[in-house]
Formats: C-alpha cells, structure tokens, sequence
C-alpha cells in the first residue's frame, strides 16, 4: 500500500502534529514503509504459537488484595488544612 502526500497530511493533521509541506513527501514515504513492514508481517504462519506478553516466560509474585487504610493515616491527615476525628474536613456545599 504507498500513502500520498494527501493521506500524509490527513494523518498529520489528525495526530495533531505540524508537518512542514515540504516535509510531507518524506512523511509518506515512511508511512507507506511501516504498512509495507505490517504487510510482511501479516505474512508469518502463527497458527499454533500461543501468544506471549513476554520475551521470557515468569510468574509474578502476587500479594493478596486486600483493602487497608494505608497504616498511615496521621502522616496524611497531618497535611489538611482542616481534619478531625481522623477524617478531612471540608465546608459545607449543600444546604
């Protein structure tokens, strides 16, 4: 597939990206290089690969997720310009 300078500017303009007009004809030249590469790559016999998120296969640790307050609630509250009964207090807004 190649890309003409009409495409480069659509493209540009809806990446919201400048793009000079003389440096249009470049743009669409690199643009119709990265689908010729996709092309290729569409190419590839990948029936029976299973497919990874990794380029080496691990486990991550898991910790349990559970929900807590932190242990830290003074640090925190120690920053509001108004706190009491260990909460943040905040004006009234609703009558």
């Amino acid at each position: 597939m190649s890309i003409d300078k009409d495409t480069a500017r659509r493209v540009a303009h809806l990446a919201r990206i400048e793009v000079q007009e003389d440096a249009l004809e470049g743009l669409a030249r690199e643009l119709s290089g990265i689908l010729g590469f996709m092309e290729q790559l569409s190419e590839v016999d990948v029936e029976g690969v299973d497919p990874m998120t990794s380029v080496t296969p691990m486990d991550l640790p898991r910790r349990a997720d559970e929900v807590t307050d932190g242990n830290k609630p003074a640090d925190i509250l120690k920053n509001a310009p108004d706190a009491r009964e260990g909460f943040f207090a905040v004006p009234k807004v609703v009558e």
